[in-house]
């Protein structure tokens, strides 16, 4: 591995799962739909990414009705916050040294 690298997390090594940190981290909350839109994924793509994070405890999902539609809402866990701040610091110390 390269020195420095080491502290990278490699649940953000995806770009998908980078951008769902970094829209979930800005935000107290995003719905699928408007995920799905930002991030610019599939519906497929964004459900494997997001299940992956959830397994991990970096985010939960909350599932409920809107009328009659169904809604699904992500959050950052406290885990997932602390871990993407560690990632982003790591990234961050990295490009530091590199001058």
């Amino acid at each position: 591995m390269i020195a420095g690298l080491d502290g990278l997390n490699k649940a953000f090594e995806s770009k998908a799962r980078l951008g769902i940190m970094s829209v979930l981290v800005a935000n107290e909350f995003v719905d699928f739909t408007t995920l799905k839109e930002l991030l610019q994924l599939t519906d497929g793509n964004l459900a494997s990414h997001t299940r992956s994070l959830e397994d991990l405890g970096y985010i939960r999902c909350e599932k409920s009705f809107v009328g009659r539609k169904p809604n699904t809402r992500f959050y950052a866990t406290e885990a997932g916050r602390t871990a993407f701040a560690d990632h982003i610091a790591a990234l961050e110390s990295f490009l530091k040294n590199q001058k």
